[in-house]
């Protein structure tokens, strides 16, 4: 019933913890392209973006969850050896006599694979940020863009397009015509048709 509770009360600080790190990536994608993406954004756009960053691709998620499996691998090889010299430095525990508290064994092994998630999800929403910033402000600046979406506004005007990003109120794009990133609310846009994977092959 106890841990129970400490579950309970551990999923909204996990998930203020995830809406942080996906500020931090939003932050961090657009500071590299010049814009101040909170002046954007909602405050569903802030709730939903690590969901949305986590769910993207299928091998993302998989992936974290053989890091997580991995490290919980490790911690039970450490607390199956937790009276061996080399886990015994890695646990960090004070010994009780000859001997290891197996409370506070688990207690540090439970704060290590927090630790360690934690620093797992921080590297990939930062390195995801400025990965993805990076390479699309390149693609910017060397021209190496492919127009390969259209939009389509309320007046019927069509326009090739590079779609950067999208949010619950604003298009994040580029045209053929100029390097200015323009950024379109969603209530002027009749339509985007999105790659046509014939033609991509």
């Amino acid at each position: 019933m106890e841990s129970t509770e400490k579950i309970q009360n551990l999923i909204p600080i996990g998930y203020l913890f995830l809406v942080v790190l996906g500020i931090l990536k939003e932050c961090v994608f657009f500071f590299q392209l010049k814009i101040n993406i909170l002046k954007y954004s909602t405050i569903m756009d802030i709730l939903i973006s690590p969901i949305a960053d986590l769910t993207a691709n299928p091998i993302i998620i998989l992936s974290l969850i053989v890091f997580a499996v991995l490290i919980l691998v490790f911690l039970s090889l450490c607390y199956k050896d937790r009276n061996k010299s080399w886990a015994k430095k890695l646990i960090g525990t004070k010994p009780d006599g000859d001997k290891f508290s197996d409370l506070d064994i688990k207690s540090k092994l439970k704060h290590f694979f927090l630790v360690s998630i934690g620093i797992g999800l921080l590297s990939f929403f930062l390195g995801l940020g400025i990965g993805e910033g990076h390479k699309i402000a390149e693609k910017i600046r060397l021209n190496k863009l492919k127009y390969e979406q259209k939009l389509t506004f309320n007046t019927g005007e069509t326009e090739a397009i590079f779609l950067i990003d999208v949010n619950s109120a604003y298009y994040f794009y580029l045209t053929p015509k100029n390097n200015a990133i323009k950024i379109a609310p969603l209530g002027s846009i009749k339509n985007i048709e999105l790659t046509d994977f014939k033609s991509a092959k």
